[in-house]
């Protein structure tokens, strides 16, 4: 029998926020909570949304001004982890805990500097890979992001990739091979599942950030050359971002209940990204609520081609533009994916018991 164990998950960002990384937290503390262990969260000052009722959250103090839910770096950010640190090590001292699970490099960051073990490092991605998408590191961003996976992850007791592929270059890294475990990201589909009616006037759907990394100069390519091949599709970017783009309608995303809503169109669900090292959680949601999704090859890894969705190659505008208009066209196949994708999110979900193993071993 398991023994049950005091969790205390880091995470440096906002909480609640309708993103990937906050539902990836989100779900991993779901997890932990159902298999009996006592979990409560370290977290930035604010969010977006209301409160969750049913767990503790401690706050690092906030900081004037400083409301950004984008990832990526900001002038605020340094403070705002000097602050969750503070926090983290009250926590620490008033309470008995028996684990840290930290998440990204920020939280296994303050995880180490406050000195706790053991630590269970989730690593969302590589800094090689992501940080040269960030304004101020397109030229020296990889060899930084470099430094910090040599420098970093090995330094926590056990790491979980979301994939192999992240796996392997973090044991090229530094690693152990015994230290890491890959566990495929889940997300519940319950709350996403509804009765899906596929008509003749789908929409093109990209739900998510608008960050460099998540490569929406594809996205807006793609439609621009979808809508010259048939005028009058309309697209929809659901986002938390405050922006207006020509080629789309923006429907603001405050809160998850406003993501499961947008959800419900009759959509394409397209994901430009090509960064390698993530896990597109919006992936999981969309193909939970039934929607065919096009995805390119570096990112597509719940994506089962020609079954719940399409993968094309990386940058391929013509391939993303030929099997977006497919889907558009085609309802029978729509539908056949979207039944495929539920499925296939369903199975997800129940592997995810396999992070009860990793718990065992702290």
């Amino acid at each position: 029998m398991t023994k049950k164990r005091r969790i205390l998950v880091v995470a440096a960002c906002p909480y609640p926020a309708p993103q990937g990384s906050q539902a990836f937290i989100r779900e991993s503390i779901k997890q932990y909570k159902s298999s009996g262990h006592h979990v409560e969260l370290c977290a930035y000052g604010y969010g977006l949304g209301e409160n969750p009722k049913d767990i503790t959250i401690h706050r690092g103090g906030n900081i004037p001004f400083a409301k950004r839910t984008a990832a990526g770096p900001s002038w605020a950010k340094p403070l705002q982890d000097w602050r969750l640190l503070a926090k983290l090590k009250r926590v620490l001292r008033e309470n008995d805990f028996d684990v840290i699970d930290a998440h990204n490099y920020e939280g296994l960051m303050i995880a180490l500097a406050s000195g706790f073990r053991p630590i269970v490092y989730h690593a969302h991605n590589a800094m090689a890979d992501e940080l040269p998408y960030y304004r101020g590191f397109s030229r020296f961003g990889k060899g930084i992001g470099e430094a910090l996976d040599e420098r970093l992850p090995h330094l926590a007791d056990i790491v979980i990739a979301p994939h192999d592929h992240l796996k392997t270059y973090l044991i090229d890294k530094g690693c152990a091979k015994d230290q890491i475990k890959a566990i495929t990201p889940s997300i519940n589909p319950k709350p996403f599942i509804h009765k899906k009616e596929y008509g003749d006037e789908p929409v093109v759907l990209y739900a998510g950030n608008l960050d460099g990394y998540q490569n929406v100069a594809l996205l807006e390519s793609t439609m621009r050359s979808v809508q010259e091949k048939k005028p009058g599709t309309r697209c929809v970017v659901a986002t938390n971002a405050v922006k207006k783009l020509t080629y789309a309608e923006v429907v603001p995303i405050a809160d998850m209940a406003a993501l499961v809503e947008v959800l419900k169109l009759d959509a394409i669900f397209l994901c430009p990204r090509i960064s390698w090292s993530g896990y597109p959680i919006k992936l999981l949601n969309a193909m939970a609520a039934g929607l065919p999704v096009v995805a390119c090859k570096s990112s597509g890894y719940p994506v089962r081609h020609n079954q719940t969705g399409f993968v094309v190659d990386d940058e391929a505008v013509d391939q993303f533009r030929d099997r977006t208009l497919e889907l558009l066209e085609d309802v029978a196949l729509r539908k056949k994916f979207g039944t495929a994708g539920k499925r296939r999110s369903t199975d997800l979900y129940s592997e995810r018991a396999m992070m009860e193993k990793i718990i065992e071993r702290v």
